[in-house]
């Protein structure tokens, strides 16, 4: 938990007071006549919410004049008092705060009138040497309540770029008489160093839990550049930045614009939602999603020149996905994030335009054999009472299928693709994996397209793999599968032909994207015999839009066909749970000129992404 953070200038050092919650509190007394014979007890309900602050006392001024070529310790004191009833302690970091910037952590050198960079003093441990340095330190006050200064802290320390924790109290004991340490500093100056003015600043941030996570801040925006940042701690991946063109495209859409880039990012316990323009997730404005469209024009993401910097929103865990019962509290458009129980992988979950509950991420699940011993996890495999044998699933990417790769695998025995079979054979030439997300390919080192391979494209997998079904009975046209590889209570969305079928609720992709995302305004071929579908710029590239807009957050994921993903950053499939014929299923496709809501059809041997779904109500 954080609250707002106040800033305290003090002789060039700033300390930060963090307030995060204020006390209030209730009771309710009942009572009643008492009779000789009678009596009542009254209950007194009272509740103290969790209220913890820093405040900074100058002891002595963070002021010196120092002769060059001289070291000088103990540059004056300031008393950081943390006064916090959360029996589950606080931790205290510090982060380099010259200029108003977080991460800078020099000295800013004023000679002869004049900010001269040139002359800055660079942090150290402010020992003698060739060049000018200065410290940190923080000294723990004796007493009862007193933190621990970590990190060698309790030395004269370099100040820190990032944000780290400096001070911490560990859970058990209240300290709510209050905990001090105290801050001094020391600067080492060469025989050279210009004489003149020198300030730097330095911040401190109170958090609690002890173990919560870091505080977060902002990033220099580049120009030109619109750049993705992780934006937390154990965040897994990287991810350079996209250029704005001047002139010409990116990913094919008009000048002056861009396709956002899919997230790279991975945060274990966390489910990423898209990206924010704010580090703190503060901007009014709303978030947007991870392939959003957006326009540079007058008034809008501040013009090409000056950049922009996005930052990964991500949303903690709230519990497991296996049996959630929660989508019907769940606000329209409000975002959650659950665990899959059989890989602890989380994912951000969203109520959508059509009332129920998607995951918005695509799903990883691997191909384990453990992933569900107890057969509670899963939707399982048709009238299997097992559910637990994953075997279905192909196995991970591989473009040199040797004769020795035995898995039971979804293929086509000939390259007409008449006929899928299940079999333990070695066909290389037509075996149809499921696509490994860890796979090197797959987590490019720093994408700056949506042409690389980005992690948040998920696993892809052939329709008996999603359907969970290793018998291939399930061939009926038309046909809805109950069973999926959706975590037990979640399933896949129906599709379908809407020309051919007798209500929205038979075809949930397009509840979603024609009533739920576009108004009710059907395709302009609504009629077509062959499906209706939104086609060209003008009514596809809108709807497009809105399904990968935040919180919709559907990707150009492409599909895995053969030996290798095809389409990524440019069509995104995704599978339903309704046959077209044996060989073939309905599903969700998207680019930015055509967008056919789950009319369409796929091979059932091609790798697909899944998105599970929770119905209204549950």
């Amino acid at each position: 938990m954080r609250g707002n953070v106040r800033h305290h200038q003090i002789s060039g050092m700033i300390v930060a007071s963090l307030v995060v919650a204020t006390f209030c509190c209730g009771f309710v007394l009942a009572s009643s006549l008492v009779s000789a014979d009678d009596s009542y007890n009254a209950d007194v309900t009272l509740s103290v919410p969790v209220a913890c602050t820093m405040t900074g006392t100058i002891n002595t001024p963070h002021t010196a004049n120092v002769e060059s070529g001289t070291y000088v310790a103990d540059i004056g004191t300031t008393t950081l008092k943390a006064v916090c009833n959360d029996a589950n302690g606080f931790s205290i970091y510090a982060i380099g705060y010259s200029n108003q910037e977080y991460g800078n952590n020099k000295m800013l050198a004023t000679v002869g009138g004049t900010l001269a960079p040139t002359y800055d003093i660079a942090t150290g441990t402010a020992q003698n040497g060739n060049t000018s340095n200065w410290a940190m330190k923080l000294n723990s006050v004796t007493g009862t309540y007193a933190p621990t200064i970590l990190s060698d802290f309790d030395s004269y320390h370099a100040v820190p770029d990032t944000y780290t924790k400096v001070a911490t109290r560990t859970a058990g004991t209240d300290v709510t008489v209050g905990a001090n340490l105290q801050s001094t500093y020391a600067v080492y100056v060469t025989s050279t160093q210009p004489a003149g003015s020198y300030n730097g600043k330095v911040k401190y941030t109170m958090v609690y839990p002890n173990d919560a996570d870091a505080p977060l801040y902002p990033e220099t925006t580049q120009a030109g550049q619109i750049c993705y940042y992780p934006n937390g701690s154990n965040v897994e991946g990287t991810m350079g930045c996209q250029t704005i063109p001047e002139s010409g495209t990116v990913d094919d859409v008009s000048p002056t614009s861009a396709v956002l880039l899919a997230s790279n990012f991975s945060r274990e316990g966390y489910g990423f939602a898209g990206w924010s323009k704010t580090f703190d997730y503060s901007d009014g404005t709303g978030f947007l999603g991870p392939q959003e469209y957006i326009e540079f024009t007058e008034g809008a993401y501040s013009g090409n020149n000056n950049g922009l910097s996005l930052y990964a929103r991500w949303i903690k865990s709230t519990g497991s996905l296996q049996g959630w019962t929660g989508c019907s509290s769940l606000a329209s458009g409000a975002v959650t994030a659950l665990t899959d129980q059989r890989d602890n992988e989380t994912y951000a979950i969203a109520k959508l335009a059509d009332g129920n509950c998607w995951m918005i991420e695509n799903m990883r699940l691997e191909n384990t054999n453990s992933d569900n011993s107890t057969g509670a996890l899963a939707q399982g495999y048709g009238t299997s009472a097992t559910y637990g044998n994953f075997s279905g699933l192909a196995d991970a990417e591989n473009t040199n299928f040797s004769d020795s790769t035995t898995a039971n695998s979804l293929y086509s025995t000939d390259g007409s693709n008449d006929t899928i079979n299940i079999s333990t054979s070695n066909y290389p030439g037509y075996r149809m994996p499921r696509y490994n997300n860890t796979n090197t390919s797959a987590r490019a080192s720093s994408p700056t397209t949506n042409s690389n391979s980005m992690y948040s494209y998920g696993n892809y997998y052939t329709w008996h793999a999603a359907i969970a079904d290793l018998t291939h009975s399930n061939t009926k046209n038309s046909s809805v599968t109950n069973t999926s590889l959706c975590p037990k209570g979640w399933r896949l969305p129906k599709g379908g032909d809407k020309t051919r079928i007798t209500s929205n609720n038979d075809n949930e992709f397009w509840n979603l994207v024609v009533v739920g995302l576009n108004g009710g305004i059907s395709p302009a071929n609504f009629d077509s015999q062959t499906g209706p579908y939104y086609t060209g710029a003008a009514e596809a590239g809108p709807v497009s839009n809105s399904l990968r807009a935040y919180p919709n957050n559907f990707l150009y994921s492409g599909l895995f066909n053969t030996s290798s993903a095809n389409d990524r950053g440019g069509i995104g499939y995704y599978w339903s749970s309704t046959t077209s014929s044996n060989i073939s299923s309905y599903r969700l496709y998207l680019n930015s000129t055509y967008v056919s809501p789950g009319a369409n059809t796929n091979r059932k041997y091609e790798g697909v992404s899944i998105r599970c779904i929770v119905s209204l109500g549950a």
